[in-house]
């Protein structure tokens, strides 16, 4: 970063810039976290002394408890962000649910993703931000994406790329009869305009149309909504969470260019897939992890048993 041509490649420059942030903010945490590691040891040392004189209060054993709690789960934080050294890994990303086969119980299932994930991120501390939703024709939902904002966004969400399954006694059968439902979740890098993302005018067509749902008077009369279609790939993108056709734009942009770059990564996943005799649709024999509610209770993510 010293070199004096370094901001002469832009593209270049943003990339190593933010790669010396992440690494900084880093190595701070872990400077912190050792710093009070030490103070905990310090603070053994004087509880053991005061064991020994028979002064040793509940209150003192209990601060040293709860900060050894504090500094094992800040190691695990560190620990965790160690797994994610992929180009895209640290940053947001975009993620779109869509129902599979199951019917209306796959587009119920498709909602209960959405919940589950967005619950997940208020969790985290994680900023998500719902862009487009189309709901079912009885329940659910048929698709919904969703920006997710927060460290290690993307390389967290990206495990959860794939086809899940659901099997139950469904609600919507009169015989409440069991039923399997799927759905698929696709995770993408969320890539900005400064990314180096090149996407000609000529390759796309833009469609607005007035957004369904809550919103108000002004999102429901008029055409704010966003429907970006890119000509050379059939990928269709959608906003209407903004309150302007601008701002719905420019946020369907963002969103085409990380689905192109989604499908580069995809293409390049579907070869090795190819080598290894695989395949995926969102139907039986397809899924990632199966949720079993009935005749049992079990999770079981199918890539590790």
């Amino acid at each position: 970063m010293g070199e004096g041509d370094f901001w002469d490649d832009q593209e270049r420059a943003a990339k190593v810039s933010a790669e010396h942030a992440r690494q900084a903010q880093r190595l701070a945490e872990y400077r912190s976290l050792s710093e009070d590691v030490s103070d905990l040891g310090e603070l053994a040392a004087m509880a053991r002394e005061e064991e020994r004189a028979g002064s040793l209060t509940e209150e003192f054993t209990q601060e040293i408890t709860d900060g050894l709690a504090r500094a094992e789960e800040r190691l695990f934080v560190l620990e965790e962000s160690r797994l994610f050294g992929g180009d895209h890994d640290a940053g947001d990303a975009v993620v779109t649910i869509q129902s599979g086969e199951g019917g209306t119980d796959a587009q119920d299932w498709a909602e209960m993703l959405l919940r589950m994930y967005l619950r997940w991120a208020e969790d985290r501390g994680f900023t998500a931000t719902v862009q487009d939703r189309q709901d079912g024709q009885e329940a659910g939902i048929k698709s919904a994406t969703f920006t997710l904002e927060g460290s290690n966004a993307y390389g967290l969400m990206s495990a959860e790329r794939g086809v899940h399954r659901l099997v139950r006694l469904s609600p919507f059968d009169s015989a409440n009869r069991r039923q399997t439902s799927f759905a698929a979740v696709q995770v993408a890098p969320l890539v900005t305009d400064e990314a180096g993302v090149e996407i000609d005018d000529k390759d796309i067509r833009v469609d607005t149309y007035r957004a369904s749902g809550a919103g108000g008077q002004h999102v429901n009369k008029t055409d704010s909504a966003v429907r970006i279609t890119h000509l050379p790939t059939g990928v269709v993108v959608q906003c209407q969470n903004e309150r302007s056709q601008t701002q719905n734009r420019a946020t369907a942009m963002n969103m085409l260019r990380s689905r192109l770059v989604e499908l580069e990564l995809q293409r390049r996943e579907e070869e090795a897939a190819r080598e290894r005799g695989e395949s995926m649709t969102i139907g039986f024999g397809s899924q990632i992890r199966s949720y079993v509610i009935h005749p049992y209770s079990m999770v079981k993510d199918l890539r590790t048993g």
